[in-house]
């Protein structure tokens, strides 16, 4: 990798980066004068259960069981260190029991609620995808996981009901189309985020393809990777309307053009949201093309090595950061990790362009691209091999998904536009849909997930329905974000959603029901915004779930009711009063 021969200066101070909407929530890192388990202070010596499993066995080779041994021997072979620990390394997570209501979540052990099931992740890494690998995925769902099917907000795909017996098979046809599973969950670098349109926007500032690639193949599978203290989620983008959630990865890459050096990537890290949310922070560092799969390796070891060990709720990225501040950990980067230093750059400025890429489109050679929303990312098999299907018949063999549960079609010719978008509507997914639909979020949930309290995929899409037919009459200038989440995890993101609901066991006239705490007013910086920040939460707002619709309707009226010029949801809710939001 090529060094430049810029003058590198002084990082920014945190004045120089993008204004943020609001304070964000204290993340404290570790006490001082006490061991962490980071492998560069304190030696190896494993200090928790999942620290103490990694060391017994490394992780990766647990496939070999599953093929030799679990496949053959059945779901009650398996080793429950493979079973909770290591199978996740290859994407694979038990699911929840039928039944099991949420109230019991928290009441009972992993094994009471775990299912003789998995859900099976397939890493995409926000490739494109041939109509061969998308019929293929189609046909594992339909073969192996009862015509399940969901586009996850990290662009890969998750099947249901998988047996252990069918792992064999499923990774047969995966890898024969060039598909994996591998380090899709775990302590890994999880599947990273890539825009839906690189190397085809025509106001595109930099294509990452390139570095995409060059990370995947050269350290995605890599066992000097695959035992970290927690998972580290990657984004990279070189579109301006800023659309792979940048603020809210471990690191993450964002495209911006040097007044000297030309187009190139900002670099942030330390975000993530679940029960602790911190946006991430920009170093102030410019990256160039040829630089930057060099600078995420050496992130990602800063975080194996210096990341903390001895509590799992304390292992992010977002603590070392906390406590380090991005001033110390570029000096880290530049000095002990890569050997030069990196020239300040400019910070990332979004566009109006929408970051869903939802409609038609024209590509920057002529050709168009489709996007189409399935609602909440719920596609199915079968929807999965008719997308194939349909792609082939208009001359297209390019489909990516994209990091808000929708799909594109890449290379589409002009006369072929209309025959595509009536095919897509013909399946139900949608290349208009209305507000709501096109803007709502929504985790797995209760029906699969061990850790859900309440229902979200079909709750998200009924609400989303009634709510376009409520506020048809409303002129919202853009849609609300509205994410549905199970737990208070916020895999569905719901600390950065105009409207984020929050899973939980409420009590409404004595009487214990699911239902949702709610934020408000949380949102990134794409899209045209030019602020980020967390969502608030107002004292007791707690939402039924069958009073979603109702609460959603209200507060959407209340806001344009009040707005002033100009003003969007979030800079409202932060300003209105308490009783203007319940």
């Amino acid at each position: 990798m090529s060094e430049t021969s810029v003058t590198a200066q002084a990082p920014t101070t945190p004045t120089d980066r993008q204004p943020q909407r609001s304070s964000q929530r204290p993340v404290r890192p570790p006490r001082a004068g006490r061991s962490n388990g980071q492998w560069a202070v304190d030696g190896r010596k494993p200090l928790n259960p999942n620290e103490e499993v990694k060391q017994l066995s490394p992780p990766l080779e647990v496939r070999r069981r599953v093929e030799e041994r679990y496949a053959l021997e059945g779901f009650d072979s398996i080793d429950p260190d493979d079973l909770h620990v290591r199978l996740r390394w290859w994407g694979l997570y038990t699911q929840r029991k039928p039944g099991i209501d949420g109230g019991r979540t928290a009441q009972l052990d992993v094994t009471e609620l775990e299912d003789s099931y998995f859900m099976q992740r397939v890493r995409i890494d926000g490739a494109v995808l041939s109509a061969e690998q998308v019929e293929t995925l189609g046909e594992i769902s339909t073969t192996f996981g009862r015509d399940t099917a969901d586009i996850t907000d990290r662009q890969n795909i998750q099947f249901h009901w998988i047996r252990v017996e069918d792992l064999p098979e499923i990774w047969r046809r995966l890898e024969a189309v060039g598909l994996s599973t591998i380090v899709s969950a775990g302590d890994t670098p999880r599947a990273f985020l890539l825009s839906p349109v690189a190397g085809i926007a025509a106001d595109e500032i930099i294509d990452p393809t390139p570095v995409a690639e060059a990370i995947r193949r050269t350290y995605i599978g890599d066992p000097e990777l695959a035992n970290l203290p927690r998972k580290f989620k990657t984004a990279i983008t070189g579109h301006p309307s800023l659309d792979i959630v940048h603020e809210i990865n471990d690191i993450s890459l964002v495209g911006v053009v040097h007044p000297e050096l030309g187009p190139g990537y900002d670099l942030w890290v330390g975000g993530a949201l679940s029960t602790a949310p911190r946006l991430g922070e920009r170093l102030g560092a410019f990256v160039t093309a040829e630089q930057a799969a060099e600078v995420w390796y050496a992130t990602i070891r800063i975080f194996r090595d210096y990341g903390y060990r001895r509590l799992r709720a304390k292992a992010r990225m977002k603590f070392l950061l906390a406590e380090w501040g991005p001033q110390r950990f570029r000096q880290v980067l530049q000095d002990e990790y890569l050997g030069y230093e990196l020239p300040d750059g400019p910070a990332p400025r979004s566009t109006a362009a929408r970051a869903d890429h939802l409609g038609v489109h024209e590509q920057k050679d002529g050709l168009f691209f489709i996007g189409a929303s399935p609602g909440v990312g719920r596609i199915g098999g079968r929807r999965l091999s008719a997308v194939a299907r349909l792609a082939r018949s208009v001359g297209s063999d390019r489909i990516r998904f994209t990091p808000l549960q929708n799909l594109l079609i890449l290379d589409v010719e002009a006369d072929k536009v209309d025959e595509l978008v009536a095919g897509l509507e013909e399946l139900d997914l949608q290349v208009r849909p209305r507000p709501f639909r096109r803007a709502t979020l929504a985790c797995t949930g209760i029906e699969f997930c061990k850790f859900a309290i309440v229902e979200t995929k079909d709750l998200a899409s009924r609400v989303a329905a009634e709510l376009d037919e409520r506020l048809a009459d409303l002129d919202l200038d853009r849609p609300l974000s509205l994410n549905v989440n199970g737990c208070p995890n916020s895999c569905a993101r719901i600390q950065i959603a105009d409207i984020g609901l929050k899973g939980q066991i409420i009590t409404v006239d004595g009487a214990q029901v699911p239902g949702f705490q709610v934020h408000l007013g949380g949102g990134l910086a794409d899209s045209g915004r030019e602020e980020a920040g967390l969502g608030r939460t107002v004292r007791g707002l707690k939402v039924p779930a069958d009073g979603v619709a109702d609460y959603v309707e209200r507060i959407t009226r209340r806001f344009v009711a009040a707005r002033r010029d100009g003003e969007t949801f979030a800079q409202w809710a932060h300003r209105a009063e308490e009783e203007t939001l319940v």
